[in-house]
């Protein structure tokens, strides 16, 4: 059964904050063709135009900061049946580099939204996008929402006290809510992180290229796709009390297997000298449990091979067969 059942999304006014971004801009794909009425709001900092450029006469958009006056004015005077809240710093590097800037988009950000909604509109159901970096290095095999949460980054630490926040909000103002655990998210449009980052080496056709780490590292590497379709199954199905969800493939692999599968999908073999640097903030391994969100009828639908297949052709299509894209 596919958890995006139309019927209960249609004529439904939904917002998405960070619409114009990787993930948001998938979803907001996903609620048109569902037929829901969708406003973005993104202040493009990270966001793209671009990325909306096939329902951009479809959708309300609205260029904002979360953190402004206007944004609050809006939520306070729009009626939304829904709203799923991704606008936030979305990587670790920025939080090592600059925690105030962090703790400003993902914690008061989101404290932005709860506080309006509180106060104006409190039947609104509210998805918002977490991160597998509140777990830290777990010492479990595999970890479940209910384990341990010891962040070793600021960008985990604000994205677990986004959740707390949205636990107690609902629990103490009954408002409908809960919260995304996302784990190593890659699709077409992405243009930061580990994927992209290898296409665009392998794009470059050099004889030698260098990675960090040692290739050991472990990640479950979850499709933009399997991700949009999981935050509208909790939207959907979810008892929006607070609750957290983590959202994988559970197909975890490391990151040379990544390099190999990418390798074979581009046609080339090059030597790959393993650094052996780790950046701050970074964990060896995450391995996910996602039973939780499986019991709301979610399951992956696109194995690793098949969603790095699709994003190395979206990749060509936007920079040429040859191409090595821009550097980060």
């Amino acid at each position: 059964m596919d958890v995006i059942e139309p019927e209960r999304l249609a004529g439904r006014t939904v917002l998405v904050t960070g619409g114009a971004g990787f993930i948001g801009s998938h979803l907001v794909e996903t609620l048109i063709l569902a037929g829901a009425r969708v406003t973005v709001v993104d202040d493009l900092r990270t966001g793209r135009m671009a990325n909306l450029e096939q329902c951009r006469t479809t959708i309300e958009y609205v260029q904002d900061d979360v953190l402004s006056a206007t944004f609050g004015e809006l939520l306070r005077a729009r009626e939304f049946d829904l709203i799923f809240h991704l606008a936030a710093n979305p990587y670790v590097p920025p939080s090592v580099e600059d925690p105030w800037y962090d703790f400003q988009l993902n914690v008061v950000g989101t404290l932005s939204v709860l506080e309006a909604l509180r106060k104006t509109r409190p039947a609104t159901g509210l998805i918002v996008a977490s991160s597998a970096a509140v777990y830290g290095e777990s010492e479990a095999s595999s970890v479940g929402e209910e384990d341990p949460t010891v962040p070793i980054s600021p960008y985990g630490v604000s994205k677990l006290a986004a959740e707390r926040y949205v636990a107690v909000y609902a629990q103490l103002y009954g408002l409908r809510m809960a919260s995304l655990r996302l784990f190593s998210v890659y699709g077409p449009r992405q243009r930061k992180q580990v994927v992209y980052d290898f296409m665009r080496k392998l794009g470059n056709r050099s004889g030698e290229i260098e990675a960090l780490g040692d290739g050991t590292q472990v990640r479950d590497f979850n499709y933009v796709g399997d991700v949009v379709r999981a935050a509208v199954c909790a939207a959907l199905n979810g008892a929006l009390r607070g609750e957290t969800y983590n959202v994988a493939s559970g197909e975890p692999a490391s990151i040379r297997e990544l390099m190999d599968l990418l390798s074979e999908l581009m046609g080339v073999r090059p030597r790959v000298r393993w650094s052996g640097a780790v950046r701050p903030g970074d964990p060896q391994r995450w391995a996910p449990k996602t039973s939780r969100l499986r019991a709301l009828g979610w399951k992956p639908s696109v194995p690793l091979r098949e969603g790095l297949r699709r994003t190395v052709a979206w990749y060509r299509a936007e920079f040429g067969a040859e191409g090595g894209g821009p550097a980060r």
